[in-house]
């Protein structure tokens, strides 16, 4: 006769190994003045806890093992949509919960509708898939569906490139109901006929964005589009970012469906809980300045370098002066980077050198300093490299190493500086005065949201903002056929709207996709 003492050992030892990770850690007194702005035709209410979200017994439990106590904003806004089977565009900052806020309703309402789980086959057939840009992402949104989907029967399989496709065939033979993949190594699955996307229910695109920016948008066109996936109308489609400038919100509507546009907070904007620091150095002095930065911070410091040479280059300088320092780039094999990152997580390495393939997504707590020692050319990519820090409602500190090279970016950090009520440097402003941006790009969002509905330049959507809780201000009306008056429009706001967004792609693919992508290539030497 089995010893039930044992089968609970048994399974306490089950959920220690999958809640056995910290989760970062969220301060929710700091987000109760953050606002929320909501468009849509009838979006849904929003909770202000988990017991007023209808997920059902195992969720809830799971919920509990997490240690959550309420939702963050972003979550106290999309699971409510996600839940009533709304397609959805939420921008949030980093660090907000937004994993949870599609994940949730993906495995509840594959609970409610009496999913059965696929079992063991050849070809995976998942009822749900979430797209992310890289490998570290992919992994981290793995880890915390396993969380929300225990002892639920769904279980999610996680594939990337980089990594032996061989190891990932053998899990998916295993089962799959929902599939966490980058876009890369899912088109190589569907390319082997070992991955069919016919069964899909839920669609959720994670920094999406930064998929589009990446160069990904012809493969994802082809997953969600050329492929045996229902259509749009036929699915549920959720796409979460940090920010969704109005080019990106054009040529991802083509995925939605009569969807309701979520921002919360500064999306696009740096956060107003990290201190922001700018130091004027010589280029061959940023090797001293960074052992200044370093020594004088305690606690995680992550150190953004351009490239792959130049992030070998300073973890070497850094070990060589006793200090516990490893790295990540894209010529580091998984398992490497893997290694890294647990080092860093643990406080075994405390200096993280990093390329830009570590500034987005990943979940890294209690990360107290972001150094920028080179700095990016794109001011949306220093505003992801400084949200490592103060995330999900911490505060943290960001330095800034600006250099004789980044004169194009100082009229855009000064903004970014001012915006969250920063010291801007008198010699910055002075730069700023003087000497254009890069290129012809303008700062994305900014402003208290930074992310904006683009269908309300083409006719009004019924909307509503909410802030502290205050309740809702709706307004009604427009062009695009809001509830009772508005002043007509009727229903050409819609029109106009759909046929700008053809337009716009079609001209924007032809002559934007190659030059974004050359931009996103990461260089591999100084």
């Amino acid at each position: 006769m089995e010893d039930p003492f044992e089968q609970d050992a048994a399974v306490k030892a089950e959920s220690d190994a999958v809640f056995g990770q910290e989760n970062t850690g969220i301060n929710f007194d700091a987000y109760e003045d953050i606002p929320v702005e909501a468009s849509g035709r009838d979006c849904p209410p929003h909770a202000d806890s988990f017991e007023e979200l209808d997920l059902g017994d195992i969720i809830a439990n799971n919920v509990r093992r997490c240690k959550y106590t309420k939702p963050t904003p972003v979550q106290r806004y999309a699971i409510p949509i996600g839940l009533a089977g709304r397609d959805i565009m939420a921008c949030a900052q980093t660090g907000s919960g937004k994993t949870a806020a599609f994940c949730f309703p993906i495995i509840s309402g594959l609970i409610k509708a009496g999913y059965q789980p696929t079992g063991r086959q050849r070809k995976a057939l998942p009822a749900a898939l979430i797209l992310a840009p890289t490998r570290e992402l992919t992994s981290q949104i793995y880890e915390e569906a396993r969380k929300f989907s225990y002892q639920s029967g769904i279980r999610p399989v996680v594939i990337y490139g980089g990594a032996p496709v061989v190891n990932q065939l053998r899990e998916m033979e295993r089962g799959c109901d929902m599939l966490v993949a980058t876009p890369g190594r899912l088109s190589d699955l569907i390319e082997r006929a070992r991955v069919s996307l016919a069964a899909i229910r839920y669609l959720a695109l994670d920094e999406a964005d930064r998929m589009l920016d990446m160069g990904f948008e012809p493969q994802i066109r082809r997953i969600v589009e050329g492929e045996d996936m229902p259509p749009t109308g036929q699915r549920q489609t959720m796409l979460f970012s940090a920010t969704f400038p109005k080019e990106i919100q054009r040529l991802a509507a083509d995925f939605l469906h009569d969807y309701i546009f979520l921002t919360v907070g500064r999306v696009g904007s740096s956060t107003d809980l990290i201190a922001q620091h700018v130091e004027y150095v010589q280029q061959d002095q940023k090797r001293e300045t960074v052992l200044d930065c370093v020594n004088t911070v305690e606690g995680l410091t992550l150190v953004f370098v351009e490239t792959k040479r130049g992030a070998d280059q300073l973890e070497d300088y850094l070990l060589r002066q006793n200090l516990p320092a490893t790295s990540i780039h894209g010529d580091k094999s998984q398992g490497e980077r893997e290694m890294a990152l647990r080092a860093f997580r643990s406080g075994k390495c405390r200096i993280l050198v990093a390329t830009d393939v570590a500034a987005r997504g990943l979940d890294i707590p209690h990360v107290t300093h972001v150094i920028n020692y080179d700095l990016p050319k794109d001011i949306d990519d220093y505003v992801h490299r400084i949200g490592r820090t103060g995330r999900a409602g911490k505060k943290g500190l960001a330095t800034a190493f600006f250099t004789d090279d980044d004169f194009g970016l100082a009229r855009s950090l000064q903004e970014v500086l001012s915006e969250t009520g920063q010291e801007v440097p008198g010699w910055l402003a002075n730069i700023a005065s003087r000497h254009a941006p890069y290129g012809t790009k303008s700062r994305r969002g900014g402003g208290r949201f930074g992310g904006r509905d683009f269908r309300k330049d083409f006719g009004g959507h019924n909307n509503y903002s909410h802030q502290r809780h205050g309740g809702y201000n709706s307004g009604y009306g427009g062009g695009g056929g809001g509830y009772g008056g508005g002043g007509g429009g009727g229903g050409y706001g819609e029109y106009i709207s759909m046929l700008a967004i053809a337009v716009y792609c079609s001209c924007f693919q032809e002559q934007e996709y190659e030059q974004e992508k050359e931009q996103m290539q990461e260089p591999s030497s100084c």
